[in-house]
Parts: structure tokens; C-alpha cells; sequence
């Protein structure tokens, strides 16, 4: 019974120490990743064949259509946009800019989520043979949306634009929003990471279909 007990004790103990290791471990990565974000924005310093944005704020969109005035690409792709938002209520983000939409937007409907707009973006990129492109997002979405887009398509250059107007990681222990999207986000990234060891290809992706609560991607058409 002594010895049975002192098992019980060692086993509880060898638990609790891997736990400990554990907490520490997943805690200086979240750190890392906190601290590794951008709290700047930061113009490119080379231009590119194309600028993706990933949607999720208006922000993104202004800065990816400042990008195009300003000659970093000739091509715009918009990608996730909400399948009730036309053309003209987005060009009023940025009315300075409005001749853009006519020549040099692209608009895509069909991605759901950071899988869809992976598949969505190759496919763009594919059909208008960019060798490189600039990535819009937030800074918090990069690192995510940069594995996504690496796994995907990995013989395109990306380079990262980060918008960094909504949350500065840096205060994250500030506020618990903050803190909660993060955190949030930081999960987001692990699973991704891990699931894209194990897959060849986003699009024929069961993992990728489960994580979209379905698929990445819906059959919708432009509205008007």
C-alpha cells in the first residue's frame, strides 16, 4: 500500500511538472507572437505584380487602394468580400480613388474565411501569372493569413503590409479584448500551422473543410 501510494504520489507529481512545462511553454510562444506583430505600418520598400487584401475591417481595403494609387502593383484583388456589398459601396471607402474600381479591382466573393481567401488569392494570382504580391491584413492576421498563403502557393513571393490602426500588441496586457483577441488568434495560428504539416493542398482539404464549419469557399455571384 506504501509503495502504491508513493507511485500515486510520483505519478501526481511528474503531472503537475508537465503541466507547469506545458503553461510556461504555451506562454512564451504567445509572448513571441504578441511581441513578433507589428505595431507600425511599414510602406514596402519594393513593389509587386499584385496586392491582395484579405477583408475584416476597412481599414485594410483604404490602405490596399492607397497601395495601388500610389503604384506598387497595377492589380488590386479584394478578396472575402460580403456577397451584399457591391462595387460602388466599396469604391466610397475611398472616394479619392474611386477611377481604380473601374480598371484595376478585382472583387472575391467566394472566400468564407482565411482558407477561402488562400484558394481564392492562388487562383488570382495564377491566372494573371504574378510571380509577387502584396499581403493587406492586420497585423494580428498576418502571421496566419502568411501560412495559409505560403502553404497554398509557395513559389510566389509575399511581402507583408500589416494594418496596424485596430489593436497595438504591444498593450494587449491592458485591455482584455485585447488580450482575448490575441490569444484568439495566436490558437488560430498553432492549429493552422499544424494542420498544414499534415495536408498537401488547401482546396482538397478535409481538416481545412472541418475547420470552415463546412468549406472555405460558397457559389455566389457578384451583385451588381
Amino acid at each position: 500500500m506504501h509503495k502504491r501510494r508513493s507511485w500515486l504520489v510520483r505519478g501526481g507529481l511528474a503531472l503537475f511538472g508537465l503541466g507547469v512545462v506545458f503553461a510556461l511553454t504555451a506562454m512564451l510562444g504567445f509572448l513571441a507572437f504578441v511581441y513578433s506583430l507589428d505595431r507600425f505600418e511599414r510602406k514596402p520598400e519594393t513593389g509587386a505584380d499584385g496586392i491582395v487584401v484579405l477583408t475584416g475591417g476597412a481599414q485594410r481595403i483604404d490602405d490596399a487602394i492607397n497601395l495601388l494609387a500610389e503604384g506598387y502593383a497595377d492589380r488590386l484583388l479584394i478578396s472575402g468580400v460580403n456577397e451584399k456589398t457591391n462595387r460602388e459601396q466599396i469604391s466610397r471607402l475611398n472616394p479619392g480613388q474611386r477611377h481604380l474600381f473601374d480598371c484595376c479591382v478585382d472583387l472575391d466573393y467566394r472566400a468564407r474565411n482565411t482558407i477561402g481567401n488562400a484558394i481564392e488569392i492562388r487562383r488570382w494570382t495564377e491566372r494573371n501569372h504574378f510571380a509577387s504580391l502584396i499581403v493587406v491584413t492586420s497585423n494580428y492576421h498576418m502571421p496566419r493569413a502568411l501560412v495559409e498563403l505560403e502553404h497554398a502557393f509557395p513559389n510566389v513571393q509575399k511581402i507583408p503590409y500589416s494594418v496596424a490602426a485596430t489593436i497595438d500588441p504591444h498593450d494587449w496586457w491592458h485591455s482584455a479584448s485585447t488580450a482575448r483577441v490575441l490569444f484568439s488568434e495566436y490558437v488560430k495560428l498553432l492549429a493552422v500551422w499544424v494542420r498544414t504539416r499534415f495536408e498537401s493542398d488547401p482546396e482538397h482539404s478535409k481538416a481545412a473543410r472541418i475547420m470552415s464549419g463546412g468549406n472555405p469557399l460558397i457559389q455566389v455571384a457578384e451583385p451588381l
